[in-house]
């Protein structure tokens, strides 16, 4: 055989065992996928020589996402979002198995580069771009990772559902918008998701799984244990990724690490807080906007998730333990402002069973008891809030809670309308009694009680410069008054009041706030 046939057998041959260990490789590939013994992931939409170096160099991917990282850091510093972005793909890519890496470079997009935008609109697609990183791609590679469950319950948590973003109305108003097609007007509707009847039903469940990666079923199970929840308020999904993670940990203890586990309670716990301080929405008619108030049906499920924690986290017991006296304190103070006296009368008994110094108040005076009757508690800790004793502040918020209370009574919480006034009367009779216990020639002496509700109540009615229109008819109508006596001038509107720290705007137009 000459040299020319030689070569010509050697490169069929050497394409033949080419060929072969390609087959092979695919047949090894797919036993490592079964087995979970791949670590790294094939990198999507990358540039061409990404790709090659990514696939040639192999070990050395780490080098090549080290290169990312600082290149990532640089642009963001001069910044470059938009292409910092695309490099946290890539890098995330790289280093699929690595939770720290997803949960950093969701972090960053939520956090760090979204406050980087003054539009709220913006901040939210940042918001929402991390949570997707976390829920949509590394929950792909990492099911079992309890860190990525724990961040992603913590951006529900406290980006979304908490006070310091600027940014955090605007963003509880989109979430709502968005669940209010699931779960229905009041959030608690779990029969479409869990068993859809009809096309449409079947279409909005899957649409619902598919996009928000939630099992209804889990869902509604989680809202069974730690519920009722409004589901259009991030808390309850805080709750759900948090119980997920626990169930994840359940079913695969050997890769949970110490300290994980309390992670996730902890966010139940808090979350749980949360909805109870401000898990309600109320309505108000006179202007296209709501609130959020307390959801005091949720009292004894918080209650829980703190005896539990502290079973669970023995070492943690003590501090958690000055939360779950505050919480109790919150729950006497809110159930009486709600006129569920007797509810209040009960955990504040609970209160003093557990804690005995059942009254610490931080500033309540040497002058007062210890042991405070349910009464004289409620209205010292209007006091505490305020942070002054004086006359001045007294009267202004025996003024506040009246106003407060008609407030209340319009808008359809005759509950919370008859607590504040309890409240306003508490407050002054502890005046009155502290009063005593000075000089009155040099103490403002308080008007009856009831004159000073008729003041507030008369400045509320007043049709020039009181309340709107219908707000004060319906005021008359609850108390039995006469109607006005004349048609409201045609400058008196509805017009929306200033917004508060609590009061979200609805950001659909025309349309029923939630």
């Amino acid at each position: 055989m000459n040299s020319r046939a030689r070569r010509i057998l050697l490169l069929l041959l050497a394409a033949a065992l080419l060929a072969g260990a390609g087959r092979v490789q695919q047949s090894l590939n797919r036993d490592r996928d079964t087995l979970g013994l791949t670590q790294t992931a094939t990198l999507q939409n990358a540039p061409p020589l990404l790709a090659f170096t990514t696939v040639a160099l192999g070990g050395f991917r780490g080098l090549i996402s080290n290169y990312l990282w600082i290149r990532s850091n640089d642009l963001q510093l001069d910044d470059k979002y938009f292409e910092a972005a695309q490099l946290a793909d890539w890098i995330t890519d790289l280093e699929p198995r690595f939770a720290t890496v997803w949960v950093f470079e969701a972090w960053n997009m939520a956090f760090n580069i979204s406050v980087k935008f003054k539009d709220f609109s913006d901040r939210w697609n940042w918001l929402q771009r991390g949570i997707e990183l976390l829920r949509d791609r590394a929950l792909l590679y990492n099911p079992d990772s309890v860190p990525i469950y724990q961040q992603l319950a913590w951006f529900y948590q406290f980006k979304m559902g908490g006070y310091l973003d600027d940014a955090q109305v605007y963003y509880k108003g989109k979430w709502a918008l968005e669940m209010m097609p699931f779960f229905g007007p009041k959030g608690t509707n779990f029969t479409a998701l869990v068993n859809p009847q009809t096309a449409q039903e079947k279409a909005n469940a899957a649409g619902f799984k598919e996009k928000y990666k939630i099992d209804p079923v889990f869902a509604e199970k989680v809202n069974s244990q730690w519920g009722p929840l409004d589901w259009r308020l991030p808390e309850a999904h805080a709750i759900y990724w948090a119980s997920v993670g626990l169930q994840k940990a359940k079913e695969d203890p050997d890769k949970v690490k110490p300290g994980d586990l309390i992670q996730l309670r902890r966010v139940i716990y808090q979350s749980m807080l949360q909805a109870f301080h401000h898990g309600r929405f109320i309505a108000n008619p006179f202007t296209n906007q709501y609130t959020l108030g307390p959801n005091l049906d949720l009292v004894a499920k918080v209650n829980n998730a703190y005896l539990t924690e502290m079973k669970e986290d023995p070492p943690s017991s003590n501090e958690i333990a000055v939360a779950h006296r505050n919480f109790l304190r919150d729950a006497v103070y809110f159930l009486y402002s709600n006129n569920r006296v007797a509810e209040a009368a009960n955990w504040y008994r609970d209160l003093g069973q557990r804690y005995p110094d059942k009254t610490i108040l931080d500033k309540v005076p040497d002058s007062l008891p210890k042991n405070l009757t349910l009464d004289q508690y409620a209205a010292d800790r209007v006091q505490e809030d305020i942070g002054d004793f004086s006359e001045e502040r007294t009267i202004s918020d025996i003024q506040g809670l009246l106003g407060t209370a008609y407030y209340n009574l319009a808008i359809g919480e005759d509950d919370h309308y008859q607590g504040l006034l309890l409240e306003a009367h508490q407050l002054y009779e502890n005046y009155q009694k502290r009063l005593q216990a000075f000089d009155t020639t040099k103490r403002i002496v308080l008007p009856p009680f009831p004159t000073m509700n008729q003041t507030v109540r008369n400045s509320i009615l007043d049709p020039k410069n009181g309340a709107p229109y219908a707000m004060r008819a319906v005021i008359r109508t609850q108390l039995g008054l006469q109607p006005e006596s004349s048609n409201p001038p045609a400058a008196s509107t509805n017009a929306p009041p200033e917004s508060g720290t609590n009061t979200v705007e609805n950001p659909a137009t025309n349309s029923t706030p939630p």
